[in-house]
């Protein structure tokens, strides 16, 4: 199974190259953020001509999260399990597709330390982890992917120095990103390439960032361990990142053999 994951940076204006994207590649499951789309205006009918089941939780604003499937997608759950204080944002969504249990995320952004948001970022991931104790097992499939705008080291930076003071790499991010991750994920990319510098998935639009190769890793597909095992492939699809009118995201690519196989 291929599970891919890519903040779009509003569908409506990137939807040809997401359609011509899925046609070339095809992945089983596509998790997409900040669609920016209220669910009445999501494309359902279009991901289903072209063969995907969809789940969409979206307002129209600045957020919204998506998971298309051509393996089925069951049992949908849309924001955090009741019992968990509500989100007043649309940031996260899962669904079962093809016997996974798969989470698409939106870490929200933070804007700077001190600001309000950097708090309830800091809150969302623990609901978030909270949400994986109430929900899931880790002996089960489970896939949590997206953007979680936080770079897990500082290799997942061009330059540490250039974030210091801003958000995305401070130890407080980190530190609530771990004890995600503790709930027993592993993050397949950088296990499969332990150090090697220059990787990322997401690049800002000024400077010519894109080009200087001057960017961030902050999307990835956390794989709970009984799947992680079945990792075949990690890739950042960059070519996805040229062209006209990219989103500032690359789509990130996981790729796990059946039950009864190893990596």
């Amino acid at each position: 199974m291929r599970i891919a994951t890519w903040n779009v940076n509003s569908l409506n204006a990137r939807m040809p190259r997401v359609e011509a994207w899925l046609a070339d590649v095809q992945p089983d499951v596509l998790c997409m953020q900040e669609t920016k789309l209220a669910d009445s205006a999501f494309p359902a009918m279009a991901f289903e001509s072209l063969g995907y089941e969809s789940v969409h939780h979206g307002d129209g604003r600045w957020n919204g999260v998506a998971i298309l499937s051509r393996v089925g997608l069951d049992d949908p759950l849309f924001g955090f399990h009741e019992g968990l204080e509500p989100d007043s944002d649309t940031r996260l969504v899962s669904a079962t597709c093809g016997g996974v249990r798969v989470h698409s995320v939106y870490v929200p952004n933070g804007r700077a330390l001190g600001d309000p948001h950097y708090d309830y970022k800091l809150s969302w991931l623990g609901r978030l982890r909270s949400h994986l104790d109430e929900t899931c097992d880790p002996s089960a499939d489970v896939v949590v992917c997206g953007d979680f705008n936080i770079a897990p080291t500082d290799i997942d930076v061009w330059d540490p120095a250039a974030f210091e003071g801003s958000t995305h790499v401070t130890a407080p991010e980190r530190d609530a990103l771990a004890q995600v991750v503790d709930w027993g994920l592993v993050d397949t990319f950088r296990r499969r390439y332990p150090d090697v510098e220059g990787l990322f998935s997401y690049w800002d639009y000024t400077a010519g960032r894109f080009h200087k190769r001057q960017g961030m890793r902050i999307d990835y597909v956390l794989a709970s361990q009984p799947l992680a095992a079945r990792s075949t492939i990690d890739l950042v699809d960059r070519n996805a990142r040229k062209g006209t009118k990219p989103s500032d995201h690359a789509p990130v690519i996981a790729g796990f053999g059946p039950r009864g196989t190893g990596a």
